[in-house]
C-alpha cells in the first residue's frame, strides 16, 4: 500500500514555471508506476505525464508535451512535475497517482491507477 501527498500548488502567472512533488509512504516505492493527472471545474480528470517505475520511460498529453516534464528520485520515494511556460489554461487542481508494477510501461488512463493523492491546485492567472 502505498499513500501519496502532492505539494507545490500555487498561483503563478502565465509564462511561469512550477514544480509539482509528489511524495510516497510506505515500502517499494520503486515498484510503482507513477502519473500525473490533472482537473479543471466542470471538466474530467485528464491525463498529464507518467512515467514507469525506473523512471526511464515517460509520456505526456500533447497539451503539455514539450512544456512539461516527470522525473522521479526513488531514493526521495518522489515524483516531481516540472511545469514550465504555464497557461491560464493549465489551471486546475493537479493529482499524482500509483500502480504497482514493474512493466517496462507507463499509463495514460487513470482507470489503471489504483492509488490517488489529495491533489494539489494550481492557477495560472493571464
Amino acid at each position: 500500500q502505498v499513500q501519496l501527498v502532492e505539494s507545490g500548488g500555487t498561483l503563478v502567472q502565465a509564462g511561469d514555471s512550477l514544480r509539482l512533488s509528489c511524495a510516497a509512504s510506505g515500502r517499494a516505492f520503486n515498484s510503482y508506476a507513477m502519473g500525473w493527472f490533472r482537473q479543471a471545474p466542470g471538466k474530467e480528470r485528464e491525463f498529464v505525464g507518467a512515467i514507469n517505475w525506473s523512471g526511464g520511460i515517460t509520456d505526456y498529453a500533447d497539451s503539455v508535451k514539450g512544456r512539461f516534464t516527470t522525473s522521479r528520485d526513488n531514493a526521495k520515494n518522489t515524483v516531481y512535475l516540472q511545469m514550465n511556460s504555464l497557461k491560464p489554461d493549465d489551471t486546475a487542481v493537479y493529482y499524482c497517482a500509483a500502480k504497482l508494477t514493474r512493466a517496462m510501461s507507463v499509463y495514460t488512463r487513470r482507470e489503471f491507477y489504483n492509488h490517488w493523492g489529495q491533489g494539489t491546485q494550481v492557477t495560472v492567472s493571464s
